[in-house]
């Protein structure tokens, strides 16, 4: 069931009654009962209207929109407001008699009903989708359910309200196209609150589907490429069908009574909304442009003041950030300078402690360097041992004895005689056991042809290398 607040809130909204309060009083009497209530109001309203029968300009009026009531911002000048030729006209007529009253009670019976029809569609509908996202919200589904498990009226209404407007720009590019204002997807609210960001003001669309003179206005004049494109550049556009909640809420709001319904309005102050002009029924696009068009001018003076007040507040508030960031610039850098006296001391501390644990590391690399030398050059010591050994003794000339000569790459030569069934392997070994070389790398090769001898040729003979009875290599490092 929809709770106490919610139907306060909506029937202010759609009465327009700013003390909560007189509205309690006046729910509390029709026990409750939102429909009735409103019924009521609007009938006892309507009434005394007729009775006192008082001229009024539309736009100069103001209108409450939920939490965001409508009225003449104080920084709009008079002449904005209360222009006799801007609206929809002074409505004077003399009071109707009796006779006249009785004649057409009938069709006041009958208009009343589907006013009431209309509200309560309306009205369910709203009650509905209060219902449904506090149910989702009481099991942690809904957008309702907020921060520490308390529901927020704020976020469903929101949500609803963008939803309808997504619908909206539907229905409405399905039926007319493309070419149209860019309305916005979103809540009446947030689109006010956008065009406050963009310092434009808020073109208002109200669809009445069932009216006879909405295809001919829409596909005429809204769709139109002139009046599109002005709209575009100049406003925020939001539209709302009727037949949904936030549309018919609007159209109570606004007090629309004739269809087609545009209205041009802006952000004001304490929450509120000025309205500034609104235009009923069917018009060319030439009479909208040049009714926009004068809107724009005579608000033009307002918007810039707006912006430059909002770009003041900007500086000032930098200006205080400023200030602020210096303060606490000063007085970080106070604690700065105590912690680096501190850090100071304990840096040169670690630092005496690292310098004296880099000289005990160099002693100890210094110790191990030299003891691996020694023992790098006792492994080579034994190696060339070893390989001079493996070599024996050199053989004495004869047919079958080759005469080797290595050159080395720092020009010194060396010649020994090998068998001729030695491989070259061997010939590896006797350059090894010179010591001559500081790479572990090389290779024999022969200049006439140009033959290496690698890896793939140390099982040879020297031979079979075609190495015999001479050869003369040098040594190539890799």
């Amino acid at each position: 069931m929809v709770d106490v607040a919610d139907k306060l809130a909506y029937f202010q909204a759609i009465t327009g009654l700013e003390d909560p309060d007189l509205c309690t009083e006046i729910l509390q009497a029709h026990g409750w009962d939102l429909e009735l209530a409103i019924s009521s109001f609007t009938s006892t309203n309507n009434n005394n209207d007729a009775d006192n029968n008082v001229p009024s300009t539309t736009t100069a009026a103001a209108a409450d929109v939920g939490s965001s009531d409508m009225e003449s911002s104080s920084s709009v000048s008079r002449d904005l407001f209360d222009r006799p030729d801007s609206g929809a006209g002074v409505v004077a007529a003399a009071a109707p008699g009796l006779a006249w009253k009785l004649i057409t009670l009938p069709f006041s019976v009958i208009s009343g009903s589907l006013g009431l029809i209309s509200g309560a569609v309306g009205l369910g509908l709203w009650a509905a989708g209060g219902i449904l996202s506090y149910s989702l919200g009481m099991v942690g589904l809904g957008p309702s359910a907020g921060r520490n498990g308390e529901p927020s009226a704020r976020l469903v209404s929101v949500s609803a309200a963008a939803r309808e407007a997504m619908d909206f720009v539907l229905v409405f590019e399905r039926e007319y196209g493309s070419r149209r204002p860019n309305f916005v997807t979103e809540g009446f609210m947030d689109a006010l609150q956008r065009s406050r960001n963009a310092y434009k003001l808020l073109f208002v669309y109200l669809h009445s589907p069932d009216h006879q003179d909405t295809p001919l206005f829409c596909e005429r004049t809204l769709c139109s490429e002139v009046f599109t494109a002005f709209v575009n550049e100049n406003f925020v556009a939001w539209g709302g069908s009727i037949r949904a909640s936030e549309g018919f809420k609007m159209s109570n709001s606004l007090k629309a009574s004739r269809y087609p319904f545009c209205a041009v309005v802006m952000p004001a102050t304490n929450q509120r909304i000025a309205l500034l002009q609104q235009i009923e029924g069917p018009k060319s696009p030439e009479e909208m442009l040049m009714i926009l068009q004068r809107v724009l001018e005579e608000s033009a003076p307002v918007l810039v003041a707006a912006r430059l007040e909002s770009e003041e507040r900007r500086n000032n508030m930098r200006l205080r950030e400023e200030q602020d960031a210096a303060y606490r610039a000063a007085l970080e850098a106070d604690q700065a300078r105590e912690r680096q006296r501190k850090e100071e001391q304990e840096r040169l501390e670690r630092e005496a402690a690292e310098a004296e644990r880099k000289r005990k590391e160099e002693e100890d690399a210094k110790e191990r360097a030299a003891l691996e030398a020694a023992e790098r050059e006792a492994a080579l010591a034994r190696m060339r041992e070893e390989k001079a050994l493996s070599l024996g003794a050199e053989p004495e000339k004869g047919p079958d004895v080759t005469q080797v000569l290595v050159r080395f790459p720092t020009g010194e030569r060396k010649e020994r005689r090998f068998h001729s069934t030695t491989t070259i392997q061997s010939l590896y070994d006797y350059v090894d056991s010179l010591g001559f070389l500081e790479v572990d790398t090389y290779s024999l090769v022969s200049n006439f042809p140009r033959v290496v001898y690698g890896s793939e040729k140390l099982s040879l003979s020297l031979k079979e290398a075609g190495l015999h009875p001479q050869a003369s290599l040098f040594v190539e490092l890799n």
